[in-house]
Parts: structure tokens; sequence; C-alpha cells
């Protein structure tokens, strides 16, 4: 089989998004577009992949890293020229070269995939993604002959009346013989109402040597969405949402309320799975079966075991285990590991800590660098004291300990096995194992003290 290419048209500044963030990188549920597009061309097994940048390239650069190289257009002279500046990688080489544009995010696998096929086995020089659209306004136009071949493409400035009437859409994503396109791009003219080269004046080029040039319509018209405005934006949100939902449904997850669930394309859940209103899942998060979340939940790059329920709390970058409790109103920061039986209540904040099997942070506490055994109870209003101004410290509680209410222990420090601490205590040394430690002030009262006041 002769070698597949990618090229990833990624260089235009994105003047209609009214944004200092570069195009491409604007988020779809939470992953820049470009990423979803380097994505699926992964799954492809291409030979290589090349990304075209021009405005925002370092961070494109940034956000793609070694899984493409890299070309720059200077100067934003059109899809011809941009597809141009990939020659010093791609001239001369045998083989299939697909080009596709950095802000249709919704493009799939399945697509991409099919047009590859379709374009070998109909051995042809240039292929075209098409798709119908019922308001075409603003694509250019598939024109086709008698014989219903491909006779040329009109962008939406240049066609005539009765052109911009064709429903059939130029989606901007083509399969070419790899040799055929760099040769023909030499030969482009930038004589038309932008003074731009583009690319689909390849078509003709190829037609003019009696070339086969052909075209695949997809079913799903949604996959081509281009984003060039906020509006655009928002609707490739929402269809990525729907997909993305249905999908997880269909695998035995229960979306209450998918208008209002927010699964980021990367997310994996298994199946028994509830999820309220208002839960946003991100990154690299894995949900295991039996799990309820939600509802007004966010979840991002975490591993949840089975059977745990969240409920209106953050969990952010942190392995959380088996039948945990988290919620309401609880805050699991980076690096928190939650062992399996462990229950967080509300308004507890978590962060690089490891807390064992069993053990309880039921409210209002904050636990931070610290290591904590099985079966520890964290009483309310628990503080682990760990930044002096400079460095960190770490606190250390092992099993079967008990915190009283409104303690702060002053790190570096230790309770024993099975210690007992007062409430209202500030520990600042080590407790040995079994010992109650107290401390605070003795209590003094001043009888009839406060009536020189009233």
């Amino acid at each position: 089989m002769s070698e597949r290419f990618a090229i990833v048209l990624a260089a235009g500044k994105g003047t209609r998004m009214k944004s200092k963030l570069y195009k491409v990188l604007h988020p779809v549920l939470g992953k820049p577009m470009v990423q979803h597009v380097v994505d699926q061309l992964k799954a492809l097994q291409l030979t290589n992949i090349t990304t075209v940048v021009g405005f925002g390239a370092e961070k494109v650069q940034e956000q793609l890293g070694e899984y493409s190289e890299y070309v720059v257009q200077e100067e934003q002279l059109g899809t011809g020229h941009a597809v141009l500046q990939a020659e010093k990688y791609l001239k001369g080489r045998k083989g299939t070269t697909l080009v596709v544009c950095g802000d249709t995010p919704l493009l799939t696998k399945e697509t991409l995939q099919q047009v590859l096929d379709y374009h070998e086995r109909e051995q042809a020089k240039v292929t075209i993604l098409t798709a119908h659209a019922d308001d075409p306004t603003g694509y250019g136009r598939v024109i086709r002959n008698a014989n219903n071949e491909v006779e040329k493409i009109v962008e939406q400035k240049d066609a005539s009346l009765s052109e911009q009437k064709v429903q059939e859409i130029n989606t901007g994503t083509y399969c070419f013989d790899n040799e055929l396109l760099f040769e023909a791009l030499h030969n482009v003219s930038n004589d038309n109402a932008q003074g731009e080269y583009y690319l689909p004046d390849v078509i003709q080029i190829a037609q003019q040597s009696n070339e086969k040039v052909v075209a695949f319509q997809t079913e799903h018209f949604e996959e081509t969405i281009g984003v060039n405005d906020r509006v655009a934006l928002s609707q490739a949100e929402n269809y990525m949402k729907q997909r993305i939902n249905e999908q997880h449904m269909r695998n035995g997850v229960s979306i209450v309320d998918p208008l209002n669930t927010y699964i980021g394309a990367d997310v994996r859940i298994a199946s028994d799975v509830v999820i309220h209103p208002g839960t946003v899942l991100r990154g690299e998060t894995t949900i295991e079966e039996g799990v309820e979340i939600g509802p007004n939940t966010e979840i991002v790059d975490c591993h949840v075991g089975a059977y745990t329920s969240i409920r209106h709390s953050v969990a952010t970058s942190s392995d959380i285990g088996e039948r945990v409790q988290i919620g309401p109103f609880a805050h699991i920061r980076p690096d928190a590991n939650l062992k399996d039986d462990v229950k967080i209540g509300n308004f507890v904040e978590v962060k690089k800590a490891t807390i064992e099997q069993g053990s309880k942070v039921s409210h209002l506490s904050y636990i931070g660098d610290a290591e904590v055994g099985s079966n520890v109870n964290i009483g309310c209003g628990t503080i682990t004291v760990n930044y002096d101004g400079k460095r960190k410290f770490l606190t250390k509680i092992e099993d079967d300990a008990f915190i009283g209410c409104n303690s702060n222990l002053i790190a570096p420090v230790t309770i024993g096995k099975g210690a007992l601490i007062a409430a209202g205590s500030t520990i600042s040394e080590d407790v040995p194992s079994d010992a109650l430690s107290i401390a605070r002030s003795k209590q003094v009262n001043k009888e009839g003290y406060t009536k020189k006041y009233k």
C-alpha cells in the first residue's frame, strides 16, 4: 500500500473570532480545535502529519508537540499557498495526501478513512469531500457537469447566481495524489476576487491534464462545519456534545439531562454510571462502573473507581478509589489519592494528600501535603498547616487516629497510630501512638465581667 500523508491548515489568524487567542486553539468541549483534528488523523496511522502554522505558531506547536511536523506560512496568501509550504517535506514522494483544515473539529476518523479509501479505490488524482447543505451560504460550491462529474469548485464570492443555488458544498477536505499536488500548486493563479491562491484550483489543473477527479459526499454535514466565529464555535460545541453524549448513552451510561452535561472527547465511562445535570467531565478522565456523578460537578483528569459518588464538587488530576463518597461542595485538588471507602464531606479541600481506606474527613477541613492512614476520623474544622511562607511540609496521621474538631496540625508533624487529638488543639510536636494530646489554653471564667458593658 502506498504512503499516506496529511497536511493540516492552521495558519489563519481568525479575525472574525475577535479574540487574542489563535483561532484553531479555541476549545470545543475543553480541547483546542486543531487538537481534535490531529487526534483523528493520528488514528489513521499516516506516514506523517504536517501542520501549516502562521499567527501564533509557537502556541500551536506547543499544543500539538511531536505528533506533527511544522511549516510556517509567513504571508496569508490563500489555501493553495499554505499547502505549498509543506513541499519541503512531501515533494516527490509517492502516495496520497489528505488536506484538512484545523478549524474543523467535528471531522471523525471514520469519515476521513472513508474518503481516503474511496480516493484510492477510484484511483483518482483528486477526491473532494463534499456535503449537502440546506443553507450553503459562505461555502464553495461543487459544480457538476451533465454526466454528474465534478467540473469545478467555485468560491462564494466568485459564484454566479445560478452557482450560488447549488447545495453541494466543498468541505475544504481533499485527497490528492501527492506528486500531482505539488506539481499543480506551482501553476495555481491568484486571478480571483480575493487575489489569493486557492487550493481548489488544483482540480481544474488536474482536469486539464485529463486526470481523474471525483467527489465523496458524506452523510454527516455537521462533521464538516468550519469554525470562523463564535456562533460557529457554539454550534460545533453543541454538535460534539450531542454526539459524545449519545455514544455514552448507547454504551450503557445514564445521562439524566444530556443538554446540560458536558463530556470531553477523551473521557472514558463504564456502564451503569449515572450522570446528573450540570456535570462537566474533561481531559483524561476515566469513570468506572456504578459511579454516580453530580449534579453540578466538574471532574478533570481523574480516575474514579467503581461505585463512588461525587456530588456538587470539583476534582482535578487525582486518583479516587472505589465506594468513595465526595461532597457536597468538596474540592479535590491535584495529586489527591483517595483510597477505597474514603468519605470526603461538605466544604472539605484535599490537595496533594493520600488518604487510606475507610478514613473520613466529613466537613469543613483542609487536608494538604498529608499522608493519612486507614480508619482515621478527622473532625470538623481540622487544618494541616503545611506552609510557612516559603516551603511546604508534610503531615502524617497514622492508622486509627482520631482528630478532634478545630485542630491545627502544624507540619512537619506525625500523629501516631490510634492517637487522640483533643478538640481545639494546635499540635506542633509529634504525638505518640495511643496517646491523648491536648494543646489549648486553660479556660478561665470571669464571673460578672460583662455587666459593666450593659
